[in-house]
């Protein structure tokens, strides 16, 4: 266990090693068995974060906000409009301003090109950890969420289990590639045989790509892509299947609409689940296009776990306020 993570930033899943993951995942299942019993657990008592967001929020708010305050601290929601940001406050001089305010700097910024960049220039000037709570390349955070239902699931030996990162057909916007991203980083650290499927159109960064090879060669774990979404789907033991858009392809919201229409046939359905494991697990980092992502029929069905993993956010997030922030 490496237990001495404080003053660390989470910005890239890779920014921890696959220890310093295996005590923040141990931390949390502490935490969770502490708040399912009642027991106080305020180890950031008198502690303040700044939570910054140039996106909307849900879960990600929630989860963050809820749990400092668990943690016996207080969690400040700052939406970027309603700041001087726009009038000419720099990265540096809101990560040397805010570190020297807050004990730990949130961020969810996650505009093409622009959102990791400054996480990094934030955490460049700052003294306290800086979080990244999405940005366009990664969403580490999620993924921590996700690692820990799979092991809820699964079990800890997770070698040789099957899981397939899958585009899916979404008809709402061009949703960000950093959920995938994270994904194909972290799960085969754990061992997963990790089937990536998209439309052509629809690739991850190939730096990210190549870090993903990488990772399932140290843990001896299979990594492959397939533009075939049925034959990923194929015995799998984790289905995770969420819509991003082609950003690799286009950055326009009009041409990226036409080419993501193509393949509205890309949704999970009971059909598709039939055809992995019988006790496979259908996850999602929600929200979700119900009956257009997903079938209803699915999503609120047996196999999936989808709001035991959007609780799982919240733990793990403490686990990493806990270690990061003391």
């Amino acid at each position: 266990m490496q237990s001495d993570l404080r003053g660390r930033d989470l910005i890239g899943d890779l920014d921890f090693t696959k220890e310093e993951v295996d005590t923040i995942l141990d931390v949390a299942w502490d935490l969770k068995r502490k708040r399912a019993l009642g027991e106080s657990h305020a180890y950031l008592r008198d502690k303040t974060l700044a939570m910054l967001f140039f996106f909307s929020s849900t879960r990600t708010r929630g989860s963050f906000e809820s749990g400092m305050a668990q943690l016996g601290g207080h969690a400040a929601f700052i939406e970027s409009r309603t700041t001087q940001i726009s009038h000419g406050d720099t990265e540096t001089e809101m990560g040397e301003i805010f570190g020297r305010y807050f004990d730990g700097i949130a961020i969810r910024h996650v505009d093409w090109g622009i959102g990791n960049r400054y996480l990094n220039l934030v955490a460049s000037a700052s003294r306290v950890p800086v979080l990244n709570m999405q940005c366009e390349i990664y969403h580490p955070h999620q993924c921590l969420a996700d690692i820990m239902t799979i092991i809820e699931k699964k079990g800890r030996n997770l070698k040789r289990k099957k899981m397939v990162v899958s585009w899916a057909y979404a008809s709402s916007y061009l949703k960000p590639i950093s959920v995938p991203q994270s994904l194909i980083l972290q799960m085969p650290r754990f061992g997963l045989d990790v089937v990536l499927a998209h439309p052509p159109e629809f690739k991850l960064m190939p730096e990210i790509m190549e870090q993903a090879k990488e990772q399932a060669r140290i843990a001896g774990a299979g990594f492959e892509v397939t533009d075939d979404m049925e034959a990923a789907f194929k015995d799998a033991d984790v289905v995770y299947a969420k819509s991003w858009g082609p950003l690799l392809t286009t950055q326009d919201p009009a041409e990226g609409k036409a080419i993501q229409d193509k393949y509205a046939h890309w949704i999970t359905d009971q059909r598709k689940m039939d055809l992995a494991k019988p006790d496979a697990i259908y996850m999602h980092p929600l929200p979700a296009d119900r009956d257009v992502e997903v079938t209803s029929e699915v999503m609120d069905g047996p196999n999936s776990v989808v709001f035991d993993q959007a609780e799982n956010r919240m733990h793990a997030q403490k686990a990493v306020m806990a270690l990061t922030m003391r």
